[in-house]
């Protein structure tokens, strides 16, 4: 009877075909490679913009009707959110009539889940 040889395996040296890898600074470098309008942000351009929304806004979050009075990463800290998410559009990004001033909570919370929804809804047609 013949004896079989073995095949070395293959598999470990592929590269991961899906995911990345983990941790914020990683994600953080994912997103400016594969979104390189995500530089916008950190144009004096933008700090002046989202500075009129908040004024006009009177810095109150347009969601809840809560002042907007924290700094930094407290939940009632003011964010510049895109009521249309611009996804790279210059038009959408830019237009002050496209940004509304919100609480961080808020941001972070029912509107990132709405965007997501609304991502998955559209990957799946719905």
């Amino acid at each position: 009877m013949a004896k079989l040889n073995t095949i070395n395996p293959l598999v470990s040296t592929l590269p991961p075909l899906i995911g990345r890898a983990k941790g914020e600074k990683a994600r953080d470098q994912h997103r400016r490679q594969t979104q390189p309008w995500r530089a916008w942000y950190n144009t004096a351009r933008w700090e002046r913009l989202r500075r009129q929304a908040f004024e006009r806004d009177l810095y109150t979050c347009q969601r809840s009707g809560e002042m907007c009075a924290g700094t930094g990463n407290d939940p009632n800290s003011p964010v510049a959110n895109h009521r249309i998410p611009h996804h790279g559009n210059p038009s959408l990004f830019w237009d002050i009539d496209n940004i509304e001033t919100v609480t961080k909570r808020i941001h972070d919370g029912i509107i990132q889940s709405e965007e997501r929804r609304s991502a998955i809804e559209g990957q799946w047609g719905d």
